[in-house]
Protein backbone atom coordinates (compact mmCIF):
# COMPACT_ATOMS: atom_id res chain seq x y z
CA UNK A 1 0.00 0.00 0.00
CA UNK A 2 1.20 3.84 -0.56
CA UNK A 3 1.79 5.99 2.09
CA UNK A 4 -1.14 8.56 0.37
CA UNK A 5 -3.68 5.73 0.18
CA UNK A 6 -3.08 4.77 3.54
CA UNK A 7 -3.09 8.34 4.63
CA UNK A 8 -6.63 8.36 2.37
CA UNK A 9 -7.85 5.12 3.88
CA UNK A 10 -7.05 6.54 7.78
CA UNK A 11 -9.22 10.32 6.65
CA UNK A 12 -12.41 8.24 5.62
CA UNK A 13 -12.08 6.33 8.87
CA UNK A 14 -12.42 9.27 11.07
CA UNK A 15 -14.91 10.87 8.86
CA UNK A 16 -18.60 11.09 10.71
CA UNK A 17 -20.59 10.10 7.83
CA UNK A 18 -19.15 8.06 4.69
CA UNK A 19 -20.58 7.72 1.25
CA UNK A 20 -20.14 3.60 0.29
CA UNK A 21 -21.46 1.80 -2.82
CA UNK A 22 -22.20 -1.13 -2.35
CA UNK A 23 -22.72 -4.19 -4.72
CA UNK A 24 -24.01 -7.29 -5.04
CA UNK A 25 -24.61 -9.53 -7.24
CA UNK A 26 -26.92 -13.04 -6.88
CA UNK A 27 -27.18 -16.92 -7.88
CA UNK A 28 -29.49 -15.71 -10.51
CA UNK A 29 -27.44 -13.58 -12.24
CA UNK A 30 -29.77 -10.85 -13.32
CA UNK A 31 -27.58 -7.95 -12.64
CA UNK A 32 -25.49 -6.02 -10.75
CA UNK A 33 -27.40 -4.29 -7.47
CA UNK A 34 -25.61 -0.88 -6.75
CA UNK A 35 -26.68 0.80 -3.72
CA UNK A 36 -25.08 3.93 -3.00
CA UNK A 37 -26.11 5.04 0.85
CA UNK A 38 -24.67 7.30 3.14
CA UNK A 39 -23.51 5.99 6.91
CA UNK A 40 -22.99 7.88 9.70
CA UNK A 41 -21.29 6.32 12.72
CA UNK A 42 -20.23 2.56 13.15
CA UNK A 43 -20.80 -0.19 15.06
CA UNK A 44 -24.84 0.02 17.34
CA UNK A 45 -25.05 3.51 16.10
CA UNK A 46 -24.69 2.91 12.41
CA UNK A 47 -27.33 5.54 10.29
CA UNK A 48 -27.56 4.25 6.89
CA UNK A 49 -29.79 6.40 4.47
CA UNK A 50 -29.90 5.01 0.55
CA UNK A 51 -29.17 7.74 -1.67
CA UNK A 52 -29.60 6.08 -5.09
CA UNK A 53 -29.90 2.40 -6.29
CA UNK A 54 -30.33 0.81 -9.67
CA UNK A 55 -30.24 -3.00 -10.70
CA UNK A 56 -27.76 -3.18 -13.92
CA UNK A 57 -28.60 -6.14 -16.27
CA UNK A 58 -26.18 -8.30 -17.18
CA UNK A 59 -25.86 -9.09 -21.29
CA UNK A 60 -26.89 -12.97 -22.23
CA UNK A 61 -22.32 -13.09 -23.41
CA UNK A 62 -21.80 -12.35 -19.58
CA UNK A 63 -24.45 -14.60 -17.90
CA UNK A 64 -22.40 -17.04 -20.01
CA UNK A 65 -19.13 -16.25 -18.68
CA UNK A 66 -20.01 -16.99 -15.50
CA UNK A 67 -22.44 -20.39 -16.16
CA UNK A 68 -19.53 -21.95 -17.64
CA UNK A 69 -17.97 -22.73 -14.36
CA UNK A 70 -20.98 -21.61 -11.85
CA UNK A 71 -21.79 -24.49 -9.14
CA UNK A 72 -19.83 -27.10 -11.07
CA UNK A 73 -17.32 -29.10 -9.39
CA UNK A 74 -15.36 -29.31 -12.99
CA UNK A 75 -14.52 -26.18 -14.67
CA UNK A 76 -12.20 -24.70 -17.52
CA UNK A 77 -9.29 -23.70 -15.11
CA UNK A 78 -8.30 -21.08 -17.65
CA UNK A 79 -12.32 -19.72 -17.91
CA UNK A 80 -12.34 -19.64 -14.05
CA UNK A 81 -8.93 -18.26 -14.23
CA UNK A 82 -10.39 -15.42 -16.25
CA UNK A 83 -13.70 -15.01 -14.80
CA UNK A 84 -11.80 -13.16 -11.93
CA UNK A 85 -10.64 -10.22 -13.82
CA UNK A 86 -14.05 -10.60 -16.31
CA UNK A 87 -16.14 -10.03 -13.38
CA UNK A 88 -14.27 -7.42 -11.62
CA UNK A 89 -14.06 -5.31 -15.40
CA UNK A 90 -17.61 -5.11 -15.74
CA UNK A 91 -18.78 -4.74 -12.58
CA UNK A 92 -16.24 -1.45 -12.47
CA UNK A 93 -18.19 -0.39 -15.88
CA UNK A 94 -21.24 -0.99 -14.20
CA UNK A 95 -20.24 1.84 -11.27
CA UNK A 96 -18.98 3.94 -14.14
CA UNK A 97 -22.13 4.21 -15.74
CA UNK A 98 -24.04 4.28 -12.61
CA UNK A 99 -22.38 7.20 -11.03
CA UNK A 100 -22.40 9.30 -14.18
CA UNK A 101 -26.20 8.39 -13.99
CA UNK A 102 -26.37 9.55 -10.93
CA UNK A 103 -24.70 12.92 -11.99
CA UNK A 104 -21.73 11.87 -9.69
CA UNK A 105 -17.87 11.19 -9.89
CA UNK A 106 -15.64 8.69 -8.06
CA UNK A 107 -14.41 11.68 -5.80
CA UNK A 108 -17.91 11.69 -4.35
CA UNK A 109 -17.90 7.95 -3.11
CA UNK A 110 -15.84 6.93 -0.39
CA UNK A 111 -15.80 3.80 -0.40
CA UNK A 112 -16.95 0.52 -2.94
CA UNK A 113 -18.44 -2.47 -1.21
CA UNK A 114 -17.68 -5.13 -4.13
CA UNK A 115 -19.76 -8.74 -2.85
CA UNK A 116 -18.29 -10.25 -5.66
CA UNK A 117 -20.04 -13.25 -7.83
CA UNK A 118 -19.80 -16.24 -5.80
CA UNK A 119 -19.21 -19.07 -8.53
CA UNK A 120 -19.01 -22.26 -5.72
CA UNK A 121 -19.94 -22.80 -1.85
CA UNK A 122 -18.65 -25.93 -0.07
CA UNK A 123 -18.95 -25.92 3.63
CA UNK A 124 -18.36 -28.80 5.14
CA UNK A 125 -22.07 -29.91 5.45
CA UNK A 126 -22.02 -30.01 1.50
CA UNK A 127 -18.81 -31.74 0.47
CA UNK A 128 -18.89 -34.16 2.91
CA UNK A 129 -15.14 -34.58 4.24
CA UNK A 130 -14.57 -34.05 7.75
CA UNK A 131 -10.91 -33.67 7.08
CA UNK A 132 -11.38 -30.94 4.90
CA UNK A 133 -12.31 -27.19 5.69
CA UNK A 134 -15.46 -24.93 4.86
CA UNK A 135 -14.45 -22.79 1.70
CA UNK A 136 -16.50 -20.59 -0.34
CA UNK A 137 -15.19 -18.62 -3.69
CA UNK A 138 -16.47 -15.08 -4.86
CA UNK A 139 -14.52 -14.01 -8.40
CA UNK A 140 -14.45 -10.10 -8.93
CA UNK A 141 -11.10 -9.19 -7.87
CA UNK A 142 -10.89 -5.63 -5.73
CA UNK A 143 -7.62 -4.63 -7.35
CA UNK A 144 -9.00 -4.52 -10.62
CA UNK A 145 -12.18 -2.84 -9.33
CA UNK A 146 -9.94 0.12 -7.78
CA UNK A 147 -7.68 0.85 -10.48
CA UNK A 148 -10.57 1.12 -13.55
CA UNK A 149 -12.97 3.21 -10.34
CA UNK A 150 -10.13 5.13 -8.89
CA UNK A 151 -12.12 4.13 -5.65
CA UNK A 152 -11.26 2.34 -3.04
CA UNK A 153 -12.67 -1.35 -2.99
CA UNK A 154 -13.50 -3.80 -0.08
CA UNK A 155 -14.20 -7.15 -1.31
CA UNK A 156 -13.49 -10.55 -0.55
CA UNK A 157 -15.75 -10.47 2.71
CA UNK A 158 -17.01 -14.15 2.99
CA UNK A 159 -12.73 -15.17 3.27
CA UNK A 160 -12.59 -13.59 6.87
CA UNK A 161 -15.62 -15.34 7.94
CA UNK A 162 -14.32 -19.06 7.04
CA UNK A 163 -11.10 -18.26 8.39
CA UNK A 164 -12.44 -17.42 11.46
CA UNK A 165 -14.27 -20.38 11.48
CA UNK A 166 -17.76 -19.84 9.80
CA UNK A 167 -19.59 -20.98 6.68
CA UNK A 168 -19.08 -17.59 4.68
CA UNK A 169 -22.62 -17.57 4.72
CA UNK A 170 -24.84 -16.25 5.35
CA UNK A 171 -23.45 -12.66 6.73
CA UNK A 172 -26.88 -10.98 7.10
CA UNK A 173 -26.74 -11.50 10.97
CA UNK A 174 -23.55 -8.91 10.97
CA UNK A 175 -25.69 -6.02 9.58
CA UNK A 176 -29.31 -7.12 10.58
CA UNK A 177 -28.24 -6.36 14.17
CA UNK A 178 -26.98 -3.41 14.28
CA UNK A 179 -29.30 -1.97 11.68
CA UNK A 180 -32.60 -3.50 13.09
CA UNK A 181 -32.47 -4.47 16.78
CA UNK A 182 -36.02 -3.07 18.23
CA UNK A 183 -37.23 -2.19 21.69
CA UNK A 184 -39.79 -4.51 22.40
CA UNK A 185 -39.79 -6.90 19.43
CA UNK A 186 -37.53 -9.78 17.86
CA UNK A 187 -37.77 -9.20 14.76
CA UNK A 188 -37.06 -11.89 11.49
CA UNK A 189 -35.33 -10.28 8.59
CA UNK A 190 -36.49 -13.03 5.52
CA UNK A 191 -34.41 -12.87 2.61
CA UNK A 192 -36.13 -14.83 -0.51
CA UNK A 193 -33.24 -14.51 -3.03
CA UNK A 194 -31.51 -17.54 -4.88
CA UNK A 195 -31.17 -18.99 -1.34
CA UNK A 196 -33.82 -18.25 0.97
CA UNK A 197 -32.35 -17.46 4.40
CA UNK A 198 -32.98 -15.61 7.79
CA UNK A 199 -31.62 -13.42 10.90
CA UNK A 200 -33.31 -13.58 14.18
CA UNK A 201 -32.70 -10.54 15.86
CA UNK A 202 -33.45 -10.64 19.44
CA UNK A 203 -35.21 -7.14 21.01
CA UNK A 204 -33.19 -4.58 22.92
CA UNK A 205 -32.03 -5.98 26.33
CA UNK A 206 -32.89 -9.79 25.55
CA UNK A 207 -30.67 -12.82 26.82
CA UNK A 208 -30.71 -14.07 23.15
CA UNK A 209 -28.07 -13.82 20.28
CA UNK A 210 -28.63 -13.21 16.50
CA UNK A 211 -27.67 -15.58 13.95
CA UNK A 212 -28.49 -16.05 10.53
CA UNK A 213 -29.41 -19.24 8.56
CA UNK A 214 -29.79 -20.40 5.43
CA UNK A 215 -33.79 -22.16 5.14
CA UNK A 216 -33.52 -23.79 1.76
CA UNK A 217 -33.50 -23.24 -2.26
CA UNK A 218 -35.31 -19.81 -2.76
CA UNK A 219 -35.65 -18.40 -6.29
CA UNK A 220 -32.71 -20.63 -7.50
CA UNK A 221 -33.96 -23.95 -9.01
CA UNK A 222 -37.54 -21.81 -10.09
CA UNK A 223 -35.41 -19.49 -12.10
CA UNK A 224 -33.21 -22.26 -13.60
CA UNK A 225 -36.74 -23.94 -15.01
CA UNK A 226 -37.62 -20.91 -16.25
CA UNK A 227 -35.03 -20.63 -17.98
CA UNK A 228 -34.67 -23.47 -19.78
CA UNK A 229 -38.15 -24.85 -20.49
CA UNK A 230 -40.01 -21.04 -20.50
CA UNK A 231 -37.26 -18.95 -21.96
CA UNK A 232 -37.82 -16.52 -19.38
CA UNK A 233 -35.10 -15.22 -16.76
CA UNK A 234 -37.77 -16.17 -14.08
CA UNK A 235 -41.14 -17.02 -13.10
CA UNK A 236 -42.45 -13.54 -12.84
CA UNK A 237 -45.91 -13.09 -10.63
CA UNK A 238 -45.79 -16.67 -10.21
CA UNK A 239 -47.18 -16.74 -13.71
CA UNK A 240 -45.68 -20.14 -14.82
CA UNK A 241 -46.78 -21.85 -11.50
CA UNK A 242 -50.25 -21.07 -10.66
CA UNK A 243 -50.54 -22.79 -14.19
CA UNK A 244 -49.26 -25.90 -12.77
CA UNK A 245 -50.30 -28.23 -9.70
CA UNK A 246 -48.32 -28.68 -6.92
CA UNK A 247 -47.27 -32.48 -6.11
CA UNK A 248 -47.84 -33.79 -2.73
CA UNK A 249 -45.79 -36.86 -3.12
CA UNK A 250 -42.70 -34.77 -4.59
CA UNK A 251 -42.67 -32.36 -2.20
CA UNK A 252 -43.10 -34.65 0.74
CA UNK A 253 -39.86 -36.28 -1.12
CA UNK A 254 -37.92 -33.23 -1.15
CA UNK A 255 -38.58 -32.28 2.22
CA UNK A 256 -36.87 -35.46 3.28
CA UNK A 257 -33.45 -33.93 2.12
CA UNK A 258 -30.89 -34.12 4.67
CA UNK A 259 -29.86 -30.18 4.84
CA UNK A 260 -33.73 -29.95 6.06
CA UNK A 261 -32.51 -31.83 9.16
CA UNK A 262 -29.56 -30.13 9.79
CA UNK A 263 -29.82 -27.90 13.02
CA UNK A 264 -29.18 -23.96 12.37
CA UNK A 265 -27.54 -22.47 11.45
CA UNK A 266 -26.52 -23.64 8.47
CA UNK A 267 -25.77 -23.00 4.66
CA UNK A 268 -26.51 -24.14 1.10
CA UNK A 269 -25.98 -23.18 -2.11
CA UNK A 270 -27.55 -24.10 -5.87
CA UNK A 271 -24.19 -26.76 -5.57
CA UNK A 272 -26.78 -28.86 -3.41
CA UNK A 273 -30.42 -27.62 -4.67
CA UNK A 274 -30.06 -27.54 -8.23
CA UNK A 275 -33.11 -28.25 -11.78
CA UNK A 276 -31.01 -31.73 -11.76
CA UNK A 277 -31.87 -32.06 -7.80
CA UNK A 278 -35.29 -31.44 -7.96
CA UNK A 279 -36.26 -33.88 -11.68
CA UNK A 280 -33.88 -36.53 -9.64
CA UNK A 281 -36.65 -36.88 -7.03
CA UNK A 282 -39.56 -37.11 -9.96
CA UNK A 283 -37.42 -39.80 -11.41
CA UNK A 284 -37.43 -41.48 -8.09
CA UNK A 285 -41.00 -41.19 -7.35
CA UNK A 286 -41.80 -42.24 -11.08
CA UNK A 287 -44.00 -39.25 -11.38
CA UNK A 288 -45.13 -37.46 -14.80
CA UNK A 289 -45.20 -33.51 -13.80
CA UNK A 290 -45.51 -30.97 -16.42
CA UNK A 291 -42.64 -28.22 -16.22
CA UNK A 292 -45.59 -25.85 -14.61
CA UNK A 293 -46.26 -28.78 -12.11
CA UNK A 294 -42.76 -28.55 -11.10
CA UNK A 295 -43.07 -24.93 -11.32
CA UNK A 296 -46.25 -24.71 -8.41
CA UNK A 297 -44.63 -27.74 -6.58
CA UNK A 298 -40.91 -25.86 -6.02
CA UNK A 299 -42.99 -22.52 -5.12
CA UNK A 300 -44.70 -24.41 -2.50
CA UNK A 301 -41.40 -26.07 -0.87
CA UNK A 302 -40.02 -22.80 -0.87
CA UNK A 303 -42.92 -21.48 0.91
CA UNK A 304 -42.96 -24.54 3.38
CA UNK A 305 -39.36 -24.80 4.34
CA UNK A 306 -39.55 -20.74 5.65
CA UNK A 307 -42.14 -21.31 7.24
CA UNK A 308 -41.19 -24.06 9.10
CA UNK A 309 -38.37 -22.33 10.03
CA UNK A 310 -39.57 -19.27 10.94
CA UNK A 311 -42.29 -21.32 13.48
CA UNK A 312 -39.09 -23.05 14.53
CA UNK A 313 -37.50 -20.13 15.99
CA UNK A 314 -37.56 -19.48 19.47
CA UNK A 315 -39.55 -16.26 19.98
CA UNK A 316 -42.97 -15.27 20.80
CA UNK A 317 -43.02 -11.08 19.94
CA UNK A 318 -42.12 -11.82 16.19
CA UNK A 319 -42.21 -9.33 13.68
CA UNK A 320 -41.31 -10.50 10.40
CA UNK A 321 -40.33 -8.48 7.03
CA UNK A 322 -38.99 -10.00 3.56
CA UNK A 323 -36.53 -8.63 0.99
CA UNK A 324 -35.11 -9.87 -1.77
CA UNK A 325 -36.70 -11.21 -5.62
CA UNK A 326 -38.96 -13.36 -3.70
CA UNK A 327 -41.12 -10.50 -1.57
CA UNK A 328 -42.31 -9.88 -5.31
CA UNK A 329 -43.31 -13.37 -6.17
CA UNK A 330 -47.31 -12.94 -5.43
CA UNK A 331 -48.03 -17.22 -5.29
CA UNK A 332 -45.07 -17.70 -2.67
CA UNK A 333 -46.51 -14.38 -0.72
CA UNK A 334 -49.77 -16.33 -0.57
CA UNK A 335 -48.58 -19.40 0.38
CA UNK A 336 -46.71 -17.94 3.56
CA UNK A 337 -49.66 -16.56 4.44
CA UNK A 338 -51.46 -19.68 4.38
CA UNK A 339 -48.94 -21.56 6.50
CA UNK A 340 -48.16 -18.77 9.25
CA UNK A 341 -51.67 -17.65 9.75
CA UNK A 342 -52.16 -14.43 11.79
CA UNK A 343 -48.37 -13.70 11.19
CA UNK A 344 -47.98 -10.21 9.18
CA UNK A 345 -44.74 -10.36 6.81
CA UNK A 346 -44.10 -7.38 5.55
CA UNK A 347 -41.68 -6.17 3.41
CA UNK A 348 -38.36 -4.04 4.50
CA UNK A 349 -39.71 -0.33 3.11
CA UNK A 350 -41.81 -0.80 6.41
CA UNK A 351 -38.59 -0.22 8.09
CA UNK A 352 -36.96 2.29 5.10
CA UNK A 353 -35.09 -0.22 3.64
CA UNK A 354 -35.97 -1.23 0.23
CA UNK A 355 -35.90 -4.85 0.02
CA UNK A 356 -34.28 -4.84 -3.80
CA UNK A 357 -31.75 -2.97 -2.29
CA UNK A 358 -31.12 -4.31 1.26
CA UNK A 359 -28.38 -7.30 0.32
CA UNK A 360 -26.47 -4.46 -1.35
CA UNK A 361 -26.70 -2.00 1.90
CA UNK A 362 -25.48 -4.95 3.96
CA UNK A 363 -21.99 -5.10 2.16
CA UNK A 364 -21.70 -1.14 2.28
CA UNK A 365 -22.46 -1.57 6.06
CA UNK A 366 -20.38 -4.57 6.58
CA UNK A 367 -17.07 -1.91 4.17
CA UNK A 368 -18.14 0.48 6.88
CA UNK A 369 -17.10 -1.71 10.06
CA UNK A 370 -14.13 -2.48 8.22
CA UNK A 371 -12.99 0.67 8.00
CA UNK A 372 -13.94 2.66 11.09
CA UNK A 373 -15.88 -0.31 13.33
CA UNK A 374 -14.28 -2.56 16.07
CA UNK A 375 -14.45 -6.34 16.10
CA UNK A 376 -15.65 -6.27 19.49
CA UNK A 377 -18.98 -4.54 18.46
CA UNK A 378 -20.04 -8.50 17.70
CA UNK A 379 -19.13 -9.75 20.93
CA UNK A 380 -21.87 -12.22 22.59
CA UNK A 381 -24.37 -10.50 19.93
CA UNK A 382 -24.31 -13.30 17.54
CA UNK A 383 -24.47 -16.98 17.70
CA UNK A 384 -22.57 -19.08 16.05
CA UNK A 385 -20.85 -16.81 14.39
CA UNK A 386 -17.36 -15.45 15.07
CA UNK A 387 -17.14 -11.64 16.21
CA UNK A 388 -14.95 -10.00 13.33
CA UNK A 389 -15.03 -7.38 10.80
CA UNK A 390 -14.33 -8.88 7.40
CA UNK A 391 -13.37 -7.79 3.64
CA UNK A 392 -9.59 -6.89 2.25
CA UNK A 393 -9.08 -3.34 1.27
CA UNK A 394 -7.63 -2.46 -3.02
CA UNK A 395 -6.31 1.23 -2.88
CA UNK A 396 -6.20 2.80 -6.62
CA UNK A 397 -2.69 3.62 -6.67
Amino acid sequence: MSRRGIDTLAAIARKEERIILGLMSGTSLDGLDLALCTVNGHGVNSRVELKAFTTAPYEDAFKDHIRAVFAKRTVDLEALTLLNSIIAEKHADLISDALENWRLTAKDVDLIASHGQTVYHAPRSLHGSPDLPNATLQLGDGDHIARRTGIITCSDFRQKHVAAGGEGAPLAAYGDVLLFTDEEHDRVLLNIGGISNLTLVPRKNSAGRAFSTDIGPGNTIMDALAQRDFDRPFDADAEIARGGTVSRVILDSMLQDAFFQLTPPKTTGPEHFSLSWAEQHVTDAGENLSPADLMATLNRLTAETIASAIKALPTDQMEVFVSGGGAHNPLLRRHLSELMPGQQVETTDALGINPDAKEAILFALLANELVAGDAATFDNRLEGAPAITMGKISLPD
